[in-house]
């Protein structure tokens, strides 16, 4: 097929791109090359062998051009960060969105698209779900007992889908509102029950959670929505990925949005300790790039996916505190993570995916963390400039409130 990608510079649409045309497909990129991401321009990973076209996926000319004689898209590209911009989000992810669907429908031989793969996100669920244990009557019932999972942390995730409410009360299970900026500048970290106040436990997020807590969560959302409504009525079968933490090699050093990661590598690269947010004992789903990119080819290739959500994760739920560990282990470094009592305005507390619904297409994440951590710590090491971005990123968050302190007292 002839396949478009967007974003396809980035992280995900990279990867997507190599297997793509691994798989025999055509391949078109467009890219805008958002200078916060791209600051070099074009990255060396592009291939040749891929056209590219740079250009901004919510410009009618650009995606016109972009989109002209393609069969299939991944719509990967997205504005992703923590700056308080809010319309950006809308107009670069949702609108963009709205706008792909328009074009196709506006002339189908010029835009014979017969399939659209959307990049969603586990921002959709928000805080996720959670289980009351006093709600439940403080006693978790044996078969519920033996499907729950142990942290290091004694933190406790449960296949949402499993209960019935012959095993727990309905109003045991809970999907929480975000922590306000009051609970976490008291150092108040964990997922409070809206009912009875108790601290919950958290549960293994499905698909059927929805509950976005930023407004890059809501956009993705409306472009789940637009995928399933407009995909339907105009009969294009879509498939939209929501991605947990995703990892690896040409994981962007320049921004901050690029995640804990980069974070954590640049300053161990250094010579500088990893900072913690919160207390690190909040759970993380990470999956590596290019077990991700072989889950868009699986769902563009497979019918059984088409019109559904899917989550992408790592199945493996891993502590701040314990990825912190891995990655000064992979750089063989002495130093000792920092916990100063600060927190990311809009980060969940626990995010760990339920993925058995793309298991059952026969997918299966088969790279391990400390893989996943090994394949980028081998890739920064190859960079060059990386000391002027250490605190540049994290200064401008503090600049405008998004990275905060616990107050004394």
């Amino acid at each position: 097929m002839k396949v478009l990608v967007t974003g396809g510079a980035g992280l995900i649409g990279s990867h997507t791109v190599d297997l793509a045309l691994e798989h025999g497909h055509e391949v078109r990129i467009i890219d805008s090359l958002q200078p916060r991401v791209h600051p070099r321009g074009k990255p060396e990973w592009v291939p040749g062998e891929a056209e590219f076209v740079q250009g901004d996926v919510a410009d009618r000319e650009d995606m016109s051009r972009a989109l002209e004689g393609m069969e299939a898209v991944f719509h990967l590209a997205a504005y992703q960060d923590y700056m308080p911009d809010f319309s950006r989000f809308i107009q670069t992810n949702t609108e963009s969105t709205a706008l792909l669907f328009e074009l196709i429908v506006s002339d189908r031989r010029r835009y014979p698209v017969r399939k659209i793969v959307f990049a969603s996100s586990q921002a959709v669920c928000g805080e996720g779900c959670y289980l009351c244990p006093s709600c439940a009557g403080g006693i978790i019932p044996p078969s519920i007992e033996e499907q729950l999972t142990h942290t290091a942390h004694h933190l406790l995730c449960y296949p949402g889908k499993r209960y019935s409410s012959s095993d727990l009360p309905p109003h045991a299970i809970h999907v929480p509102r975000a922590r306000t900026i009051d609970h976490l500048l008291h150092g108040d970290w964990e997922m409070h029950c809206p009912a009875c106040g108790e601290y919950m436990r958290p549960l293994l997020i499905d698909e059927d959670t929805i509950s976005p807590g930023t407004t890059y969560g809501i956009s993705k959302y409306a472009i789940e929505l637009l995928a399933d409504r407009l995909g339907r009525r105009y009969s294009i079968p879509t498939v939209c990925m929501r991605y947990t933490y995703v990892q690896g090699p040409r994981n962007s050093f320049f921004n901050a949005y690029s995640g804990i990661a980069r974070r954590f590598a640049l300053r161990i690269l250094h010579g500088l300790p990893p900072v913690i947010y919160e207390d690190g004992r909040q759970l993380r789903d990470y999956v590596n790039v290019q077990d991700v990119a072989r889950a868009n080819l699986l769902v563009l290739e497979d019918s059984r996916a088409d019109f559904k959500v899917f989550n992408v994760g790592g199945g493996r739920a891993v502590s701040v505190s314990d990825f912190a560990r891995i990655m000064l282990e992979s750089f063989a470094s002495e130093l000792e993570p920092e916990v100063p009592g600060e927190f990311r305005v809009g980060d969940t507390r626990h995010t760990v995916s339920d993925i058995s619904e793309l298991r059952a297409l026969g997918w299966e994440p088969i790279i391990t963390v400390e893989q996943n951590v090994t394949e980028y710590v081998a890739w920064m090491r190859e960079q060059r400039g990386t000391k002027e971005y250490l605190e540049e990123a994290e200064r401008v968050m503090r600049e405008l409130g998004v990275v905060r302190r616990v107050r004394a007292g």
